[in-house]
């Protein structure tokens, strides 16, 4: 008898999710036993008892080999490397994918065959937090049903259309390695679509604003913007970078309004206007608190959004800065259990 094929391969990707990674594993292995498949663990060298509980599922297990290498970026191509599906679904470990998804959304990919990825709908759990709030305020087109320009949280691919755009995730990204991912299928005449179908349930993080802020600096994950913008520099698909990517245009802008301010500063200082030098300064960064005031009404939320406006500043030119190791080459890991055989 013939090996029945691996039709969907669930990546997950986690990272010291101890608390989440049960609940994760449970729905994609109902989720895959209704068509044909596998789940595969990429992780990213947990400290906790990530690992520990997932060795417990005949799952497949991949370990990153360096903890300096940890990315967003990293997490989905670790899988790939590992993964034997037809097609491919990315979780993170703190979701949980909705068991009537994936044979709907095959559905949908066998009947269009331009279509290179499709997601569905977000049960957000945690809606309190300032993040939510601001990514509901921005209105998030690309979380619509219809046609959209990239599959954020989550989405199921065909492995075709990621072989032929060379590698699944850009390693050296430590975020928007989904919208890189689609704007490199898109660059290739693929669409992606967003269905009006529940596909996961996600619960985000629940630290405060500004320590969430905080550790996205230390992580590097606020790099991101930066990085994304080197990758697609002079690549064929850097026009739609331009014009899917709004937030680039407003970081560069602050970047290029705090570099003249400083050089201006700076000459004033010179010239021994001390003074005029500190009120350059002062209004430098005051400019864009006052816009964030009066365009949301909210004191607090005009303080994160400023925070979170000039950190991003500073991870545009940071990511910009940083070297890049070649996405296609392979990750360094190890193999720490094959699916259908737990510890």
């Amino acid at each position: 008898m013939s090996p029945q094929p691996c039709v969907v391969s669930v990546l997950i990707k986690a990272l010291n999710e101890e608390r989440h990674i049960a609940r994760a594993i449970e729905s994609a292995l109902a989720a895959v036993a209704r068509v044909g498949g596998e789940v595969v663990l990429a992780d990213s060298l947990s400290t906790d008892r990530t690992v520990q509980v997932a060795a417990t599922y005949p799952i497949t297990i991949t370990q990153l080999s360096h903890a300096d290498q940890r990315s967003c970026g990293v997490g989905p191509q670790l899988g790939y490397q590992q993964a034997q599906g037809q097609f491919l679904y990315i979780l993170d470990a703190d979701m949980k994918l909705h068991p009537d998804f994936l044979p709907q959304a095959l559905a949908y990919l066998r009947a269009h065959p331009e279509v290179a990825g499709v997601a569905g709908q977000v049960v957000e759990h945690n809606q309190t937090s300032l993040e939510f709030q601001a990514r509901i305020e921005r209105g998030g087109g690309h979380w619509q049903p219809g046609p959209v320009d990239r599959l954020d949280m989550g989405g199921l691919y065909r492995r075709d259309a990621i072989e032929q755009v060379g590698y699944f995730s850009d390693r050296n990204l430590h975020s928007y390695e989904e919208l890189d991912l689609a704007l490199r299928l898109r660059a290739k005449g693929w669409r992606l679509q967003r269905l009006d179908i529940p596909a996961i349930e996600h619960w985000g993080h629940d630290l405060p604003a500004f320590t969430l802020l905080r550790r996205r600096w230390r992580s590097a994950y606020i790099n991101g913007i930066g990085e994304i913008t080197r990758a697609a520099w002079r690549s064929p698909h850097w026009p739609l970078l331009r014009q899917d990517l709004r937030e680039l245009k407003l970081y560069a802008a602050c970047l290029a309004w705090a570099l003249c301010g400083l050089i201006a500063a700076s000459a004033l200082a010179l010239s021994r206007q001390g003074i005029a030098a500190l009120s350059v300064l002062a209004l430098t960064l005051a400019a864009p608190w006052l816009a964030q005031c009066w365009r949301k009404r909210h004191w607090a939320k005009a303080n994160y959004a400023t925070v979170s406006l000039w950190l991003h500043v500073g991870g545009l030119l940071r990511g910009l800065l940083q070297g890049r190791k070649d996405p296609r080459s392979r990750i360094p890991n190890s193999v720490l259990q094959r699916a259908g055989v737990p510890r």
